[in-house]
């Protein structure tokens, strides 16, 4: 037998993390890890993550968590019952490039499940390095994707975490990439699904964070809510599969068990079913291009199912068409638009931007945008989400006066 796959594991106090966790606890056979690394926000879980799996170096971005996470660690140890000098601590790295240096660290796989626009360093230095890289920070791709490609040093070397993207990644298998007329991205259409526009008029941020089917983040949560998350989606599918914007669909399943699809020319449909469930990608991901067995729970044929589909309300949900847009247009647009949008969601959550504010502002962030140039590095992108986040703000601003 081959000897585990080593894992330098992102985000290990977040929900990508503890489930890919889950999934190296439960194949230890398969899987060890051997370096850890979370914000720093919840120090006490990060040293029990560590002297668990018994890691040889921890990081947080938070540099002045180093202290805390060292206690946590004697703390930790004493909730063992280990004695005295009876375990070793993991090296500790601290600050910003705490996740970069982690991404380099010697390992056959990086899984990056840091949120937001600081995993995209991370993914860049996993890549260079030449790492296989378990990606779930899609705002790498979405913001990043030129500096990305640039940095791929060999075909498949991102495997796609999210649960639609590795559904496509599994329906590729089926064709040869001529075969294929367009991937079709499953929504489960949030709360607000069916909803004409001018019923969304009047949504609450606890109505927004309440998701029907996916436990999340807020920021995520609300990005299902009015399909930005979708949006990014597709932007992403672009990055990582090469498709043209217009051979890219979304169809709205609120069940959640056909994680998306691939058409082929001779008019057949791949798609890849299973209960919502992020075990499955995260365990294929780490176990690509094989399997682990008994990842999560299959789909029970034994009882009776019944599966929606139905088209995009464009209208109520513009977010994908806008993102088509900036990604078919490029030079940073798509970058423009995911750190617009966190602005705007922020500002929503905070009750200074109503719900239909979000993609409404996003749009004039769009229109109003200068001519950046294709990014070639990530200063570049920084820069255009500079440009957006002050913006935005500036448009919110404005708009709270007004009311």
């Amino acid at each position: 037998m081959s000897s585990p796959r080593e894992i330098v594991l992102l985000g290990s106090t977040g929900s990508i993390g503890t489930q890919a966790i889950d999934i190296v606890r439960r194949n230890p056979d398969r899987f060890r890890v051997v370096a850890l690394g979370a914000g720093g926000g919840n120090v006490g879980q990060l040293a029990a993550q560590a002297l668990e799996l018994g890691v040889e170096v921890v990081g947080v971005a938070k540099a002045s968590a180093a202290q805390d996470l060292q206690l946590a660690f004697y703390a930790e140890a004493a909730k063992r019952d280990y004695p005295a000098g009876g375990f070793r601590i993991p090296k500790i790295v601290a600050g910003p490039s705490a996740m970069t240096e982690l991404a380099e660290w010697p390992c056959d796989i990086v899984l990056n499940g840091v949120v937001g626009s600081l995993g995209l360093a991370p993914t860049l230095a996993a890549l260079r390095a030449g790492r296989t890289l378990a990606l779930a920070n899609k705002e790498s791709l979405v913001a990043g994707g030129p500096v990305v490609r640039a940095a791929i040093r060999r075909p498949g070397q991102i495997v796609p975490v999210d649960s639609e993207h590795s559904a496509l990644a599994q329906c590729l298998r089926g064709g040869s990439r001529a075969e294929v007329r367009r991937l079709i991205l499953t929504a489960s259409g949030g709360p607000f699904r069916g909803r004409r526009r001018d019923e969304l008029t009047g949504v609450t941020p606890e109505q927004a964070l309440a998701h029907p089917t996916w436990n999340m983040g807020p920021v995520v949560t609300i990005n299902c809510a009015n399909l930005v998350n979708k949006a990014l989606e597709v932007i992403e599918t672009h990055e990582l599969f090469d498709v043209p914007y217009d051979d890219i669909e979304v169809t709205v399943h609120p069940q959640s068990v056909i994680h998306s699809m691939v058409e082929f020319v001779d008019g057949s449909t791949l798609a890849q079913a299973s209960p919502p469930d992020m075990r499955l990608p995260i365990a294929l991901a780490l176990g690509w291009p094989d399997r682990v067995p008994e990842a999560a729970s299959a789909v029970d044929w034994t009882t009776a199912h019944s599966w929606q589909f139905d088209p995009l309300d464009e209208a109520a949900f513009p977010a994908v068409r806008l993102a088509k847009q900036a990604g078919t247009v490029g030079r940073c647009r798509p970058a423009i638009y995911n750190a617009a949008n966190e602005e705007c969601v922020a500002a929503f959550l905070a009750g200074r931007l109503p719900f239909l504010g979000i993609v409404d502002t996003l749009e004039r962030v769009l229109e109003a945008a200068p001519d950046f140039a294709e990014p070639g590095n990530v200063e570049e992108v920084l820069a255009a989400e500079s440009w957006a986040r002050a913006h935005a703000q500036e448009i919110i601003a404005k708009a709270v006066e007004g009311a």
